[in-house]
Order: C-alpha cells, then sequence, then structure tokens
C-alpha cells in the first residue's frame, strides 16, 4: 500500500495520543488543557475523514480504528475530567463520604459512548446526519463545561453533574435526530441550518470566549430539537 494511504490511519492515532493527554492532565487538576486537548481530538476526529476522502483511503481498518479512538477521546477523557472535578469539590461542599460515590456516575459517558459509537457503524441511516448526541460534541460539553465552572468558582453547582450525566447519556442513544456538521459543498443551498449554527457559536464566544463552547453544544441540540435536524437535512 502506498504511504500516503496510511495518513488517516496515522491522524487518527493522533487522535488517540489527545484523548490519553487529556486524561493526564484531568488527573492534574488542569481542566482547561484537558479540555483544549479533547477538541484537538476532535480536530483530528474531523481530519481523518477528511484525509481519507482525499486520499481515498477507506478501509475497514479505519473505521474500527476511528471508533476505538473515540472511546478514547471522548468517552473515557471526559468521564476522567468529570470524575477528578467532582472529586476535587472542597469538604465544604461535599462533607460526606457517601456523597463521593455520585463522582462514578461519570462513568456512565465511556458506557454509553461505546454503545453509540456501536450502534452508529450498524445503523445506515446516519450517512448525512446523525440519530442521537455524537460523541465529539458530548465531550466538548462536559470538558469545557467543567473548566468554566472551575473558572468562575462555580462548583456548588456541580452537585447536579450526576443529574446532567444521566441527561446527556441518553442523548448519545436517543432516537433525536441532529445535524452533521460535515458540509459537502460551501454554498448556501443545504448548509442553511449549518451556517446559522455556526453564526450562533461565533456570537456566543465573541461575547463570553472560551467559556461558551459548553453553550455552543447545548446551542446545537435545541437547534436540532426545533428543527427536526432539518428533516436529515435530506
Amino acid at each position: 500500500m502506498k504511504l500516503y494511504k496510511h495518513i488517516p490511519n496515522g491522524i487518527t492515532l493522533l487522535n488517540v495520543l489527545a484523548g490519553c493527554l487529556s486524561i493526564v492532565f484531568a488527573f492534574e487538576k488542569a481542566y482547561l488543557i484537558a479540555a483544549a486537548l479533547v477538541a484537538l481530538a476532535a480536530a483530528f476526529d474531523f481530519l481523518d475523514g477528511f484525509a481519507a476522502r482525499l486520499f481515498k483511503a477507506y478501509s475497514p481498518l479505519g473505521k474500527e480504528l476511528d471508533s476505538l479512538a473515540d472511546v478514547i477521546s471522548f468517552g473515557l477523557a471526559p468521564a476522567m475530567i468529570v470524575f477528578n472535578f467532582y472529586r476535587d469539590l472542597s469538604p465544604g461542599i461535599l462533607n460526606d463520604n457517601s456523597l463521593n460515590i455520585l463522582a462514578y456516575s461519570a462513568f456512565l459517558i465511556p458506557l454509553f459512548s461505546a454503545l453509540r459509537l456501536a450502534k452508529f457503524n450498524i445503523d445506515e441511516r446516519q450517512t448525512h446526519g446523525f440519530i442521537g448526541l455524537p460523541t465529539p460534541a458530548n465531550a466538548l460539553f462536559w470538558a469545557f463545561g467543567l473548566a468554566a465552572l472551575q473558572e468562575f468558582d462555580l462548583q456548588r453547582t456541580s452537585l447536579l453533574l450526576p443529574v446532567f450525566v444521566l441527561f446527556f447519556s441518553w442523548l448519545l442513544v436517543s432516537p433525536i435526530p441532529m445535524f452533521s456538521l460535515k458540509f459537502s459543498r460551501l454554498s448556501l443551498k443545504g448548509n442553511r441550518l449549518r451556517y446559522f449554527f455556526l453564526a450562533g457559536c461565533l456570537l456566543l464566544i465573541l461575547f463570553l470566549g472560551w467559556q461558551a463552547i459548553a453553550l455552543c453544544i447545548l446551542w446545537y441540540i435545541l437547534l436540532s430539537l426545533f428543527t427536526k435536524a432539518d428533516q436529515h437535512l435530506q
């Protein structure tokens, strides 16, 4: 096989590396760096598919490797951020050891992420859109959401984290149609929903900074719900 045919799988392995490093920084309680590494993994996740299309380097190995990478970067990595964030709460907030057990609810994220990825691999309906919340979106919500909580010292709100973990775990495997951000062409036709979403994200980030990234994921979910994912973008 020609060397350039291995480029997509190499990019996927960079996705794995970014996810592993995110876990390391989660244990170091450097949550913003951990979140940035999840975002980097998401960029690699986009680029490996782009490279596969560019070099026509599709393979069963690449498909399986991509799913395994996503379990680490978008399942385990955000779970470790949630787990360590919860365990790092001050004694004044979690003064009962029994409450620390709630930190283990974070492991629902990789469990449902793995289930979501397996369903995606065998579901032929998800070629132009998604059914359920994509794992990268879920991971970005948790990574940047908790980094923002730390930035604004809003740890008390984290007592509700297990409820949100349950809700977002359900979203991963829910029957709700959600649109894809992959552009087949740059024209406005067929991409109105995507451009509208990106414009909203740009405004949020301009006014609120990186702390708005988690809000962008909520915007994505709400837009999918109200538009029914543009009927799967036809």
